[in-house]
């Protein structure tokens, strides 16, 4: 028992959490904001503000990633995936010197859990149970249920953003990426955790 203890996340209090999960999108859009209409120059190259605010953001993830991390003990396969795309597509927009790199992320990212959720119910399994289940007991038809309904949901974002990053100007990528796609997104669990209550088991029946 107390070896399971030991790789249990530590506490932390909610809104740190929140801080640390939330606050690098928002500081990205600020300084986005404060730098969009302005052009740097490096190594003979010139970058937008876009591309300048992209390359800022990806050490402020990855600090915010690291202490979220020496304080819980824990990183999710989600945030460790989510930080690796930052990384790699934040790299990518500052060597080609194309913003397009950083707003594919997003499609990709999304995309990825897709395609990964949609490939366990291939394989008549719930990916989301295997990784949620502790959290959240609900029974198997349930979570099948939640499983396509959120592969869905990602797929329809990641078709949203390549018509938002294609169609749209970078302000009206910048603020939907920041603010439009999360908050659907939480909404539609919301949605799914009201609509699923039936489903939802009760620990204390055993």
């Amino acid at each position: 028992m107390a070896e399971n203890r030991s790789t249990d996340p530590k506490p932390i209090s909610p809104w740190l959490k929140q801080t640390l999960e939330l606050g690098p999108p928002l500081l990205f859009f600020v300084i986005y904001l404060r730098l969009r209409d302005e052009v740097f120059t490096f190594g003979g190259a010139e970058y937008s503000g876009f591309i300048v605010a992209t390359v800022a953001f990806v050490p402020i993830l990855l600090a915010a990633m690291g202490a979220l991390w020496w304080l819980t003990g824990k990183l999710s396969r989600m945030q460790v995936f989510t930080a690796l795309m930052v990384v790699v597509f934040g790299a990518l927009t500052a060597w080609f010197n194309d913003e397009r790199f950083f707003k594919m992320k997003t499609t990709i990212v999304y995309g990825f859990f897709a395609a990964l959720l949609g490939l366990g119910l291939l394989l008549g399994r719930s990916l989301l149970a295997y990784v949620l289940s502790e959290a959240l007991p609900m029974t198997q038809e349930g979570w099948m249920i939640l499983t396509r309904r959120l592969t869905g949901m990602f797929a329809a974002l990641a078709a949203g953003n390549e018509v938002v990053w294609r169609t749209m100007s970078t302000d009206t990528w910048v603020k939907i990426e920041t603010f439009g796609f999360p908050l659907l997104l939480f909404a539609f669990l919301w949605w799914q955790i009201v609509a699923l209550q039936h489903h939802i088991e009760d620990e204390g029946k055993g």
